[in-house]
């Protein structure tokens, strides 16, 4: 025992132990302990030894010494109400997303899973179930997972109902003033027992092409296609299909043979879809290899019977879209067009999408509306999924249009420009791609057609004259070929390697040179290819040579300056030597040789000479340089002796060791000093041609002086002179130079006052210049015209010849002069404006020049920016720059189409601003795209209201947006709304008078749109199905009072609906049955009229009785004698179930308006139900096939003549045990007890309603109408 508190009896149990076997072996030696002080402590009574014990529970896997059992429960139903928690927050964030509701579904059946099993694991007490539980509780909790995150309602309030309705019932008033449930009086399933249920094979259908998916075929891989076609409930023996070609119109049946169809079938079986029940639906698929429409036209059944075929739409087979490029030259210059065309072949409209590699670089671009200009379809303005293609087939729209797009861009950027088309798609949807992960049978199509483009874009050549000029003219020794030094550039970074170059230049003789232009007046034209830019052409005559064109294989060049070099071949040079006596002025003897050089041609020269002496064998070398054409040396050998001095050999800056000869070359001793004269200026002189030139020379001796000078020039000698010098300075001024080249100004000799001559050797250098300068207009692209984006600036290359800074003036596109200062030959002139620039002046740092007359214009012309218009047929009117479109109504489908100019592609932007009716809507952006110069602008009618469709932003292939050169156009276009009716009181109920007042009773209506008004009302009266059609027009007010005819009154309530309604813009409105109604109720008072005709009824039935007058009312009536009567306390109905057979007579009604009793005699006769059992009240089963019969038996109980209604429902199963479908529903009549009847349609036969002379009973939730090859109508259900 147990020390502690003690337990009532109404407590939880103790929380189990572990036993004695389970103890550590402390426990064990001392089984029994106590809390107590040891002074407590008193003897135990004796326990008694069992004999065995059964298992205890395991210990908890979480100790209680740790954590006592009560609290691990606690924690446990904690931890699993915190679960719920997060629970039901998912299920209040949860959103209508199917992958979040399997998503959480999921999740928390994986948390229950391991929260419920892994429970057990814990081993806390009472919390240890058995397997089986914990599954049963697993699966409840997957069942409100189920529940929460699919939002699967919990239908409380119907259960709620049905307990209710199946404890207690629905009961209402019958003949005895007392409550009856009317279910066990109408509903009495014993008077009509048994069905008769026959299966035969059913009808099927057929349909072509159910999914409306689209069909291609390329005549090339992709020959044929598989048109699917859905068969139901059939075995097809045979199929018939219309194929009308689309480019001839013309009609052709394809017939399809049993055997092709096993065959079909035999294809079909191998998918996963295929069935092998004959009753449910399965796809064949036929092949085609044509293009054109198809048309299911006819489909037969094994019985020779054609089923029925479903058209949702045409199916039409078109050729598959393709686009190539059309072949180009592949080879291009910098700065050209591209001028790509890309050749779209397919219906209209379609979209290509292509790629551009510019060095590596893509660009992804589409072309989307390619469409010929003049092409109607309706896939331009209608959905391809809505279309359908009416019976009467005009099929020239579907047919195949080639349509080229242009693609001209600048090239401006040298390397391999690749264009690849990677889409085509066509107006139906037939989608072509070309991309690199393309299939193998589109791969083997793309190298039948152009997909790629590659443009290989060179380099234009640019050469110009290194190292030689008119000025610096190029010298080669006569007979000897030089190369024209010619240095190669390229429009690019570098020099165009590894390809030949075509150089053409033209050459004038040296003889033929003018002063003006440099070249003869019939200068040679000459043209040389060399192999690559290493070489040049070689040269040998004397003249001037001027590049005027180089070329390479692709593409011809620019010539930049200096682009002229002048060719001579300098005289051979002279030598004249005069020699003169050294005498010691002291002695008077001599002592050497003076020695006189007279040099003809190109300095400096190196003369040398041998000195040999008499009497001596060998002789001594010398070498003198002399840098002009004069020179001089003396010659004072060292001992004495006679010697002889030989000149053997000359040399000057062209020609190497010339030899000398004759005996002039051998000199003696000579010289005698005399006066002096030296140039002043003894740097070079440049002249221009036609000029002169004057130097000052400073004299030096006793005067009067004559001076001798000489003007030398391709080895010619001019010699003159001055004498009677007076002064120590004198101007020596030159002819006028009409030769250009280099001259040398020598002073030859001076004579003084003594008549001594002295010897001169001093000179001064000229150089004349060749050519004036010139200036002219260089070519861009080989014109000297160009067209440029308005508003960019262009260089206009200038080629100039002379020395620099140039001064040139032009006049401006507007006719003023301008001035500029270029340093370089290939200068350029900025300007930014559309017209013809002319130079009309130039000189350079020196001379004046000339201005080529056939170079000396430069026309800049504008490309075209971009416009857009409207076409006029779609605009009603226009107010300035506002457009006016016709008035649409809400809904309907517009369009418009714009018209462009300039280089496609195109984009529109504009901005579509709505003023609904309604609310408001932010105004939206959009762009239109065009590859070619027409587009359709699809208007929006969704939402009633004034358009206003502004253009903002237009853009081509050449230009970007400019607002300055933008007219913006508006579109504005008025959305009707559909217009409204509604009743001014909807749900009111109107009280009518049964006797006809002075005028027609009245419907307050109030209407929305623009009068006159249209207007069609409904009046359905209580108790009839077919509802009366009312119309009213002309109606010039949005109130409007309907006035309802009294002929059209009925005796009770009868309900008004308003059914459509348009107005004076053409719009209509159909309105629907949620629309509000208002109720006519028409009575009189105080009267009691019955709401059926018949005096006969039967049990089950209501007897409906219309009062009128003010309620509350006071029915009197007899039944079986008896008088009772019935109160209304509201309403005007007065109804009752017959509950048994009977004479129902009433005999008076009294209502709270009078307190008289208004008397009548309204007599109703009640008859028991008749009843019927088919075959023998059982169900029978019968198999038939397609035109075999089966026998129906009728029995029947009541007062003949019957008449009985019976139906043939679907049968769901093979036995037909489950209701189906009613198919069909027929009356018959019989005068005897039993009727026998053949059948030969499927189904599940059984009787819905009995009638015999007085009574009729019908099924629950049958309403019997006339029935098809009925031979009476059943008056009542």
């Amino acid at each position: 025992m147990e020390y502690g508190t003690p337990r009532l009896r109404s407590a939880f149990p103790q929380t189990p132990r572990r036993g004695e076997n389970d103890r550590s072996p402390q426990h064990r030696a001392n089984p029994f302990r106590t809390s107590a002080p040891p002074s407590q402590q008193r003897p135990l009574p004796q326990v008694p030894t069992l004999k065995s014990s059964p298992a205890q529970p395991a210990e908890p896997l979480i100790p209680e010494t740790i954590i006592e059992a009560p609290s691990q429960r606690l924690y446990a139903v904690a931890f699993w109400l915190a679960l719920w928690g997060w629970r039901l927050y998912d299920f209040s964030n949860l959103v209508d997303a199917e992958e979040q509701s399997l998503w959480l579904f999921m999740k928390w059946v994986a948390i229950d899973g391991v929260f419920l099993f892994g429970l057990p694991g814990l081993r806390i007490p009472w919390l240890e179930w058995s397997s089986a539980t914990m599954t049963l509780i697993f699966l409840a909790h997957a069942v409100a997972d189920a529940m929460l995150m699919f939002r699967i309602p919990i239908p409380i309030m119907a259960g709620l109902a049905v307990v209710w309705r199946g404890v207690w019932g629905a009961y209402e008033t019958a003949i005895n003033e007392h409550g009856v449930n009317p279910d066990t009086v109408l509903f009495n399933d014993s008077l009509i027992l048994g069905r008769q249920i026959i299966h035969i094979l059913p009808e099927g259908s057929a349909i072509l092409n159910p999914e409306r998916l689209a069909f291609c075929i390329d005549g090339q891989t992709k020959n044929e296609v598989r048109l699917p076609i859905m068969i139901n409930a059939t075995e097809p023996i045979g199929i018939d299909i219309l194929h009308v070609d689309l480019e001839t119109q013309a009609n052709t049946t394809i017939r399809i043979s049993k055997s092709q169809i096993k065959t079909m079938h035999k294809e079909a079986s191998r998918l996963i879809t295929y069935s092998n029940n004959p009753n449910e639906p399965k796809t064949l698929y036929f092949t085609v290899k044509k293009p054109g429409l198809y048309v299911l036209a006819k489909v037969v059944d094994a019985s020779n019977l054609e089923v029925s075929r479903k058209r949702l739409a045409h199916t039409v087979v078109v050729p598959c879209p393709r686009a190539e490029f059309l072949p180009a030259q592949q080879d291009r210059c910098r700065g050209e067009l591209s001028n790509v065309q890309l050749e779209a072949v397919g219906t209209p409209p379609m979209k290509i999408k292509y790629r551009k590699v510019v060095d590596k670089a893509p660009q992804t671009s589409t072309f989307e509306n390619i469409q010929p200009e003049d092409l109607v379809s309706p896939l331009l303005k209608q959905n391809v999924d809505a279309l359908v293609v009416p019976n009467k087939v005009d099929t020239s729209w579907a047919k195949s249009h080639r349509v080229r797009v242009p693609l001209s861009e600048g090239l401006v950027t040298s390397g391999t420009w690749v264009y690849a088309i990677d889409e085509v798609v066509d107006g139906f949807g037939n989608r072509v791609q070309y991309s690199n992960n393309q299939k193998a049978e589109d791969r083997k199509t793309s190298k039948t057609h152009r997909l790629h483009q590659s443009i290989e874009v060179h380099e234009r050549p640019v050469i110009n004259l290194q190292g030689c000029t008119p000025q610096h003219p190029l010298k080669v020794p006569k007979g000897k070929p030089g190369r024209l030094p010619i240095h190669y550039g390229s429009t690019g970074k570098g020099t165009i390697l590894n390809t030949p170059y075509n150089i053409e230049y033209i050459f004038s003789p040296q003889a033929d040179l003018s002063s003006s232009s440099g070249h003869g007046p019939a200068p040679q034209a000459r043209k040389e290819t060399v192999r690559s830019a290493k070489e040049a052409p070689y040269i040998s005559e004397p003249g001037l040579y001027t590049l005027t064109g180089v070329s390479t294989d692709f593409c011809s060049g620019d010539i930049l300056e200096p682009a002229s070099c002048l060719l001579q071949n300098p005289p051979e040079p002279q030598l004249q030597v005069t020699s003169k006596s050294i005498y010691d002025k002291c002695a008077g003897s001599s002592i050497g040789l003076r020695v006189d050089l007279d040099l003809v041609g190109t300095p400096p020269f190196e003369v040398e000479y041998t000195m040999s002496r008499k009497g001596e064998n060998h002789h001594e070398t010398g070498r003198e340089r002399i840098n002009g054409l004069r020179g001089q040396m003396d010659l004072t050998p060292p001992e004495a002796g006679q010697y002889e001095y030989t000149f053997t050999k000359i040399s000057d800056d062209v020609y190497k060791n010339q030899p000398l000869t004759g005996e002039d070359k051998k000199l003696h001793q000579a010289v005698k000093p005399s006066a002096s004269a030296r140039l002043v200026q003894q740097g070079k002189q440049i002249t221009c041609i036609d000029h002169a030139a004057t130097f000052e020379a400073q004299l030096n001796g006793e005067g009067p002086f004559k001076l001798e000078y000489e003007l030398v020039h391709n080895g010619k000698r001019l010699k003159m002179s001055k004498e009677d010098i007076n002064l120590n300075f004198v101007q020596l001024e030159t002819p006028v130079l009409q030769e250009g080249g280099d001259y040398t100004m020598a002073l030859v000799s001076i004579t003084d006052n003594n008549g001594c001559t002295e010897f001169l050797k001093d000179e001064a250098k000229i150089t004349v210049r060749h050519q004036k300068p010139k200036v002219s207009f260089g070519q861009i692209e080989g014109r000297r015209t160009v067209d440029m984006l308005e508003g960019k600036q262009v260089s206009l290359p200038l080629r100039l010849v002379g020395e620099g800074p140039w001064t040139v003036r032009y006049l401006d596109s507007e006719g003023h002069e301008q001035t500029i200062r270029p340093h370089g030959p290939n200068d350029r002139l900025v300007v930014n404006r559309e017209g013809i620039y002319e130079l009309i002046d130039v000189s350079d740092n020196i001379c004046p020049g000339l201005v080529e007359t056939d170079a000396k214009d430069f026309q800049i012309n504008w490309i075209p920016r971009p416009q857009y218009r409207i076409s006029p047929g779609d605009i009603e009117s226009q107010k300035d720059n506002v457009l006016v479109r016709a008035e649409v109504c809400e809904g309907d489908e517009d369009a418009v189409e714009v018209l462009f100019k300039g280089s496609p592609p195109y984009e529109l932007s504009y901005v579509q601003t709505v003023k609904p009716d309604v609310g408001t809507v932010a105004p939206r952006n959009k762009d239109l795209r065009a590859a070619l110069n027409v587009a359709s602008l699809r208007m929006e009618t969704a939402v009633a209201g004034a358009y206003e469709y502004k253009f903002s932003k237009l853009k081509d292939g050449n230009y970007d947006h400019s607002p300055n050169h933008f007219a913006a156009l508006t579109i504005t276009q008025k959305v009707n709304a559909r217009p409204s009716a509604a009743f001014a009181t909807p749900g009111k109920t109107y009280s009518f008078c049964s006797v006809e007042s002075d005028g027609e009773e009245v419907l307050p209506v109030n209407l929305h749109g623009v009068p006159p008004f249209e207007l069609e009302v409904e009046i359905k009266h209580h108790g009839t199905i077919k509802p009366e059609m009312v119309h009213y027009s002309n109606i010039d007010t949005q109130s409007y009072n309907i006035h309802v005819p009294h002929s059209r009154l009925h005796l009770g309530k009868s309900a008004v609906s308003l059914r459509r309604v348009s107005d004076a813009r053409g719009c209509s409105r159909f309105l629907d049955n949620t629309t509000p109604r208002v109720q006519i109720s028409v009575h009189d008072a105080p009267t009691i009229v019955s709401l059926e005709e018949r005096t006969d009824y039967c049990v089950g039935d209501r007897l409906n009785f219309g009062l009128s007058g003010v309620a509350p009312f006071q029915v009197f009536y007899t039944f079986e004698g008896h008088a009772r009567k019935a109160s209304v306390s509201s309403g005007n109905t007065f109804k009752r179930l017959a509950e048994k057979p009977g004479t129902f007579q009433i005999t008076g009604l009294q209502d709270s308006a009078s307190s008289c009793r208004a008397s009548t005699n309204i007599t109703k006769r009640i008859h028991g139900m008749p009843s019927v059992r088919v075959s023998k009240g059982k169900d029978s089963y019968v198999d038939i096939h397609e035109g075999g019969q089966a026998e129906l038996t009728f029995d029947f109980g009541g007062t003949p003549p019957f008449e009985f209604t019976y139906t043939r429902s679907s049968n769901t199963d093979k036995h037909g045990k489950k209701k189906g479908q009613v198919l069909d529903m027929r009356s018959e009549v019989s005068d005897e007890h039993s009727m026998r009847i053949w059948a030969s349609e499927e189904g599940t036969y059984e009787v819905v309603s009995i009638k015999d002379a007085h009574c009729a009973y019908a099924k629950a939730g049958i309403n019997v109408e006339q029935a098809k090859g009925a031979k009476k109508r059943l008056g009542y259900y």
